[in-house]
């Protein structure tokens, strides 16, 4: 008998076996691979409550919606930073070390290196509070207050000058009036219309160019470190 069919012999056997040991699985469902009934639910767990579903639901959408009530003025908001943030951003967000800068860069977005702070680069004052909200102080997520991040978002825009009153409190009222100073630079990903005439009709997709030729291995010019130069490995 040869080896093909002696495999065929075990698998009709296997399927023997198997509508033998389970009568409420049909011969034919075993033949056409068709499962078996669903098996009932486990009945584990439960559906989340509504106070549950709102601490997890904390994104800010740029229309105001998703804010919380609270406010914050600037010089409030001055205090926080210098406590819990400036370590990272610089007394003024120009950043400490090569820590993120906040302020600053305003007509930088066409030069060879842009500074993108929160004032030259970002559009919308939505994504500061919430990431601020969300992941700031690092190492500290979500200790903040809700009136804490409005503050220090009053402070960032005061950095940025975009707010030049120390005594301006930030709310979930006047939030959406603050327009941002690079807001209009943004739009909607147009390329399907803008760069159709692009596009080629026939792309190729097989064997579009020469086999690439290498012309240097790295051990060559010697950055591949051997057993005797590398890292020790405890």
């Amino acid at each position: 008998m040869s080896r093909l069919v002696k495999l065929f012999a075990v698998a009709a056997l296997c399927g023997a076996a198997v509508a033998a040991v389970t009568p409420d699985v049909s011969a034919q469902q075993i033949a056409t691979r068709q499962p078996a009934a669903s098996s009932p639910k486990l009945g584990l767990g439960r559906p989340a409550l509504p106070e549950e579903i709102k601490a997890w639901d904390t994104d800010v959408r740029p229309d105001g919606k998703g804010l919380p009530v609270g406010k914050g003025t600037v010089k409030q908001g001055d205090a926080i930073f210098q406590a819990q943030c400036a370590t990272c951003h610089g007394e003024f967000g120009e950043g400490a070390g090569r820590w993120p800068v906040l302020a600053g860069g305003a007509g930088t977005l066409k030069a060879d290196r842009p500074d993108k702070t929160v004032g030259s680069f970002w559009s919308d004052l939505s994504t500061v509070y919430d990431y601020i909200h969300r992941a700031m102080p690092y190492g500290n997520a979500r200790s903040l207050s809700d009136d804490d991040v409005y503050a220090l978002v009053a402070y960032i825009l005061s950095m940025n000058d975009i707010i030049k009153d120390e005594n301006f409190e930030l709310n979930e009222k006047n939030f959406t009036s603050i327009k941002m100073p690079n807001a209009d630079a943004f739009y909607d990903d147009d390329r399907e219309t803008a760069e159709k005439k692009f596009w080629k009709k026939d792309p190729c997709m097989k064997d579009c160019r020469s086999a690439p030729k290498v012309t240097g291995r790295a051990i060559s010019v010697d950055v591949t470190p051997d057993n005797k130069a590398g890292p020790k490995v405890d």
